[in-house]
């Protein structure tokens, strides 16, 4: 599982940092796109980006943004950013590293979901829509890639301890009157784990998913969650 040329989108912080670094201990080549470098919601952008990189051995679509707001509230400028981030990033990327992948008959595409891929929750209406559309082209890229040396998966974790976490946490003191502490352990027991994930959790689920070993492994929206939505 070495020497491999591994991008992960939003790889500055939080999982994407995790992914990176279990990619580059384990001897892979890691770009960690950040928004500095690789703003994933411009078409030229992701072009020219890739085409520095050259041919890529592993994507892992991981940029992602998000707000709350119930439906009514949610203004269009946040709509259209969790679908530019979440969706069409994810969208662009992969277009960019596909003919590649194809041409060499070998390739993993991983993308960071959410369990709201799966499954609705209150005030989550942009991003709740943006992950179900980032798997549901992970499912069409499958269709496309099926017999081949490409997969593509999914990986759809609960809350992780990361910034996005406690800014979910703040908002919800904010709207409430709880504490910051009180607002993330609800969160934290939203799954029968009863805690956040961490990071390098998620990590492990995607560096599991592009190992060569999973080559069997194709269109699949793996829940981390410690059994809460079970996909069938």
């Amino acid at each position: 599982m070495t020497g491999r040329v591994v991008v992960v989108t939003g790889g500055g912080t939080g999982i994407g940092a995790a992914v990176a670094r279990r990619f580059g201990e384990a001897g892979d080549r890691v770009f960690a796109a950040t928004h500095a470098g690789c703003d994933v919601t411009d078409e030229a952008a992701v072009a020219e980006y890739f085409a520095h990189v050259g041919p890529v051995d592993v994507l892992v679509n991981n940029a992602g943004v998000a707000a709350s707001a119930p439906v009514e509230r949610t203004t269009l400028d946040q709509w259209e950013a969790q679908l530019d981030v979440n969706a069409t990033g994810a969208f662009l990327c992969t277009r960019a590293v596909l003919p590649g992948m194809r041409e060499r008959d070998s390739g993993r595409i991983v993308t960071v979901a959410s369990t709201a891929a799966l499954t609705g929750a209150r005030y989550t209406a942009g991003y709740t829509a943006s992950k179900h559309a980032a798997v549901g082209l992970m499912r069409t890229v499958v269709a496309e890639v099926a017999g081949t040396g490409v997969t593509a998966n999914a990986v759809c974790p609960t809350f992780v301890r990361t910034d996005m976490t406690a800014r979910s946490a703040e908002r919800i003191a904010a709207a409430t009157g709880r504490s910051e502490q009180d607002a993330e352990e609800a969160l934290a027991t939203a799954s029968p784990l009863g805690r956040l994930l961490e990071p390098d959790e998620v990590a492990f689920a995607v560096t599991f998913l592009a190992a060569p070993e999973a080559a069997a492994i194709n269109g699949q929206a793996l829940v981390l969650d410690g059994g809460g939505i079970s996909v069938s």
